[in-house]
């Protein structure tokens, strides 16, 4: 009974999990590393991999755990520079260089010091051994295998070489980490097969704007992890990575009622309002009120006591502000509240994924339960392929109705009056769509309104005329007289032109 007790214990622990240092490569992983094992770490110079094998040894520091970075391309000195930067100190973290400090070596220090051009590979593997035996450390980082590549100089001897550091740290409870610049002329699939995991780090420069970062866990024995891509940045205080949305790991319970706009009239014609859990999209030319529509809902959210977001990707504070003054709608009384979170969105320095954790800590932490984006076609910009943005704005619409939030959505469409082209093709994904559009009637430009689509229950079918004006939106009565508003082309076939008896001021 003892026996099978500590074999049970034993085996536990081969299977015990430990933190990567980085929340987000945790979760990747549903709980980090397994324990014990030899990971790779592979990208090109500059996508942080020394970076984040930093933040494994720090964090197996505050655990109060001996840990141990052995360098064979970058002096002590430089990487205490790349710590200090974060706000870290390596105190604690035993660095054992195989790298000269300076142009003449220490005599004293022959033993620690490594040349490529003087010491053989056997030497070198030699050398970390038994520093890794003195210091008998849990966690371990090799910077890096470039190194090791140039010395063994045919690929049979450097598999031979990386297969005895597996077979070395295999013998010890130590958990290693193999750092690759990626120096090869092609992808090392022999390392691939022989370490327990393997996580891939790219650094993408994109046409215009701030290079991109992403990463993604290419293989992870016996460890169920989130696939494909995953974006990240490097801010101080180390990498901030930005696990890939799952709409299907979220899910709350909730009732969906519905949500009025605060305009009597626009929920009428909606059957009601939008449901919670739901999302809306406003579609129309550029200047036609579809934002004005849109803060209409967060108005009315903080008006309840509830928490709105309104991310704006192509406009201002101030003009938002501006826009909500001239209708009359205490936008910021609502923004000095915190009701109401305004968020300015900058498509060429943020990544969809770093938004999409954004939209995630707004509904979990701050409770938000409507969310407006103005607009998608700022969005876009973030996503220059198309298609991947219609899959991730699917997992971020699903997501969100599984958080029971309504979402607005702000669509701008090529052109003012007559044919409209939608730069981008969602109405599939929405759940409800509304349409504003510009129509000319005896020398004015008036503006119409519609409900194409509503899943979620019946709507009225008919177009209505609205205005922006000091009291907000005011629709009218169908224009049942008129005919091709959509179109472009309207004709009226009626006697009187019906008219709001309001002025627009918008």
């Amino acid at each position: 009974m003892t026996e099978g007790l500590a074999g049970g214990t034993r085996e536990r622990e081969d299977l015990s999990r430990i933190s990567t240092g980085s929340d987000g490569l945790d979760d990747i992983l549903g709980g980090g590393l397994d324990a014990n094992r030899l990971y790779l770490y592979e990208g090109r110079p500059g996508t942080g991999k020394t970076t984040i094998a930093l933040q494994f040894l720090l964090k197996g520091r505050s655990l109060g755990e001996r840990v141990l970075y052995i360098t064979l391309s970058e002096t002590k000195r430089e990487l205490e520079v790349v710590a200090g930067r974060h706000g870290w100190s390596l105190a604690g973290v035993d660095v054992f260089e195989l790298v000269p400090p300076e142009t003449t070596l220490d005599p004293e220090r022959e033993l620690t010091v490594f040349h490529p051009a003087e010491v053989e590979l056997s030497e070198t593997t030699g050398l970390m051994f038994k520093e890794v035996e003195r210091i008998d450390p849990s966690r371990v980082v090799i910077d890096s295998l470039s190194e090791l590549r140039l010395l063994a100089q045919s690929p049979l001897r450097y598999r031979r070489q990386v297969l005895a550091l597996k077979h070395f740290f295999a013998k010890r409870n130590c958990t290693v980490i193999l750092l690759d610049d990626l120096s090869s002329s092609q992808d090392d699939l022999q390392l691939h097969s022989v370490a327990h995991g393997v996580v891939m780090l790219e650094q993408l420069a994109i046409a215009y704007g701030a290079e991109r970062r992403r990463l993604r866990v290419i293989k992870m024995r016996g460890i169920a992890f989130r696939g494909g891509f995953h974006d990240f940045t490097i801010n101080e205080g180390g990498l901030r990575i930005f696990p890939r949305l799952i709409a299907s790991e979220h899910h709350r319970s909730f009732q969906g009622e519905l949500t009025p706009s605060g305009n009597a009239e626009l929920d009428q014609l909606l059957g009601g309002g939008l449901e919670r859990g739901t999302n809306a999209l406003l579609l129309g030319s550029a200047g036609v009120g579809k934002s004005s529509v849109a803060l209409s809902y967060a108005i009315a959210a903080a008006e309840r006591g509830e928490h709105a977001v309104f991310f704006a990707f192509d406009e201002g504070r101030g003009t938002v502000e501006a826009r909500a003054r001239t209708l009359g709608l205490p936008l910021e009384r609502h923004l000095d509240s915190g009701l109401i979170r305004f968020q300015q969105i900058d498509p060429a320095e943020m990544s969809p994924g770093e938004f999409g954790a954004i939209v995630r800590r707004s509904v979990e932490r701050d409770n938000a339960r409507v969310m407006i984006i103005d607009s998608l076609n700022g969005y876009l910009n973030a996503m220059p392929d198309e298609r991947f943005l219609v899959l991730q704005m699917h997992e971020l619409l699903s997501y969100l109705g599984q958080q029971g939030v309504l979402t607005i959505l702000v669509l701008a469409q090529h052109g003012l009056v007559g044919p409209m082209d939608t730069p981008l093709d969602i109405s599939y994904l929405s759940d409800a769509v509304l349409m504003l559009r510009y129509f000319e009637v005896a020398g004015t430009v008036r503006r119409a309104l519609s409900v194409v689509k509503k899943r979620s229950g019946p709507h009225e079918h008919t177009i209505r005329e609205f205005r922006l004006g000091s009291d907000g939106i005011t629709l009218g009565p169908p224009l049942t007289d008129f005919s091709g508003i959509f179109l472009g082309n309207p004709r009226f076939s009626g006697a009187v032109i019906p008219d709001l008896d309001i002025r627009d001021e918008h």
